[in-house]
């Protein structure tokens, strides 16, 4: 039992790690730089902790920059203002993320600019073969370390881990939770649930200041990879942009009565 937990919240982690850090604050908004080598690495990592469900840096940066110009209209591409459940808004999402994916929906170059491509990595990682084997990988895990049937309920979470966790922000955080800023939007922070999404909870402060690295904005909230952020920028591995970091005494505003 201690052997299948653990796995599933290494990959948990893992997975959400290199959403937060890699796609989201990395490719979708270049809050930070890196070197071509550290580019591929986390490309490669990406892969690597998503497995079945990996999720391409450049289709996810342009469907997540489309969700920012587009927030909670009927042109965003993950809304629950105009998807009835969140099944239908995950099935929905998905055929817009294969469209940018195969290059047939066209999006203007400021969706595109600056996004991470490696074609034929992302090809061999997005193939039924790779998945289907990643697959068959976490069910034999199961079958060698589960010590009941039970454990098995957790098979399909590993599955589609990555867009599992897209969904739980672009549904629920658009849903639940309070707010720091009034935006032209549903976004809200999810506290303490940010901790469990490696900050991705704080939605709210995410979509008022979208370019800022970290994402927390009051002295209790938390962000777990701003921390990591730092690290690595201190390791150089990464560059900080100046502007994805927070000033010290920023508050924010108090939302009208």
């Amino acid at each position: 039992m201690t052997s299948i937990l653990l796995f599933f919240l290494l990959h948990w982690y893992l997975s959400l790690f290199v959403q937060t850090f890699y796609l989201h604050r990395y490719a979708a908004h270049h809050m930070f730089t890196m070197s071509p080598f550290w580019e591929k690495a986390f490309h490669v990592l990406t892969f690597l902790a998503q497995g079945s469900s990996y999720l391409s840096p450049y289709a996810y940066g342009v469907l997540h920059r489309l969700h920012h110009a587009y927030a909670d209209t009927e042109q965003d591409p993950h809304s629950p203002r105009y998807d009835q459940s969140l099944f239908s808004m995950m099935w929905r999402t998905k055929g817009i993320y294969h469209s940018l994916f195969e290059r047939s929906m066209p999006v203007e170059e400021r969706f595109t600019k600056g996004v991470p491509q490696w074609p034929v990595f992302e090809r061999f990682a997005d193939a039924w073969p790779t998945r289907i084997a990643w697959m068959l990988g976490y069910t034999a895990f199961y079958f060698a370390l589960a010590p009941n049937a039970w454990w098995f309920l957790l098979l399909p979470l590993h599955w589609v881990m990555g867009p599992l966790h897209g969904a739980i922000i672009n549904w629920f955080a658009h849903k639940y939770g309070y707010r720091n800023y009034q935006v032209d939007d549903t976004s809200r922070n999810m506290w303490p649930v940010e901790v469990l999404v490696m900050g991705e909870g704080l939605h709210n402060n995410h979509h008022a200041h979208s370019g800022r690295a970290n994402f927390a904005a009051k002295w209790w909230e938390f962000d777990p990879t701003w921390p990591i952020i730092r690290l690595l920028d201190a390791l150089h591995i990464i560059r900080l942009r100046a502007a994805a970091v927070p000033a010290q005494a920023v508050k924010p505003r108090r939302q009208a009565a």
